[in-house]
């Protein structure tokens, strides 16, 4: 069985270092039995990364919307009355209290850990718990769920780094961020519900039409073939879960290339004026 020491030595072998700020997407399951549970494994991120260290999750809440793939999923073969009272009764968007939505344990152990601190955006928030979690969650835009003004232009900023532990590059929200530096990128409204003070109330915004059907395409791309990738990129195990450690400023210029030519190319749009 692993242990929170155990995990620790496998992160820092893997190249995880004191002082990192660290963008974590965790498959537990793949980890194995560790005693202590899930908070053994954020315990050993912790350790790993000392006191002046961040980890970072994504605690997203795609069903508080008209639009994601959850709110779809659950009402389809409703009747329009049916509808109609569903959406009365969707449950508002806090930062303080709703639970992320398909984003594993580890998600969950770090937005409730006291200490956390959590983005305010009604469907992509983030939380953290570190030297630098404030600063990484304060001024999440509505309009701007994973791009510039959000967590993800921040850990661009500070030079943070990217876990996959025991998650695919499926998963990996880093690569919304390259979405926003594409030339004339498409867009669509979101509706949501959020919390307020006078109670709850459904807010809309416009902003980049997010996807992630070609992550894994291009994440295979990334460690196979993008330019620098044997230096950047290092993978091994965390416990029983294959795992692997990148730069996120890389990774995101390394998807900023590769979608302007393969999104491009594949949806017949023309090239980005003075793009090589």
């Amino acid at each position: 069985m692993r242990t929170r020491a155990s995990l620790t030595a496998d992160l820092r072998a893997l190249g995880v270092e004191k002082a990192m700020t660290l963008l974590v997407h965790a498959s537990l399951r793949s980890v194995g039995r560790v005693s202590g549970g899930v908070g053994a494994v954020l315990g050993a991120l912790r350790d790993a990364l000392g006191a002046e260290g961040t980890v970072v999750v994504p605690t997203f809440t795609e069903g508080n919307s008209l639009t994601s793939r959850a709110y779809l999923h659950l009402t389809r073969g409703l009747t329009p009355h049916q509808l109609v009272a569903y959406r009365e009764n969707m449950e508002p968007f806090s930062a303080a209290s709703t639970p992320s939505h398909g984003m594993g344990r580890l998600a969950e152990e770090v937005r409730v850990t006291p200490g956390a601190v959590r983005s305010t955006h009604p469907q992509s928030s983030f939380a953290a718990l570190g030297a630098r979690a404030a600063r990484i969650t304060s001024g999440h835009d509505q309009d701007c769920l994973l791009g510039e003004r959000s967590p993800l232009g921040r850990m661009y900023e500070d030079g943070a780094h990217v876990l996959l532990l025991g998650a695919g590059f499926e998963t990996c929200s880093a690569f919304h961020l390259a979405e926003y530096r594409q030339y004339l990128p498409r867009r669509r409204r979101y509706d949501c519900r959020i919390s307020t003070d006078a109670g709850p109330r459904w807010t809309h915004f416009v902003d980049v039409d997010l996807d992630d059907s070609d992550f894994g395409e291009l994440g295979h791309w990334l460690e196979t073939r993008a330019p620098g990738a044997s230096d950047a990129l290092t993978r091994g195990r965390i416990g029983a879960a294959d795992s692997r450690l990148f730069p996120l400023r890389w990774a995101v210029d390394a998807a900023d290339s590769w979608m302007a030519v393969c999104r491009r190319t594949r949806r017949n749009l023309p090239a980005e004026p003075g793009r090589a």
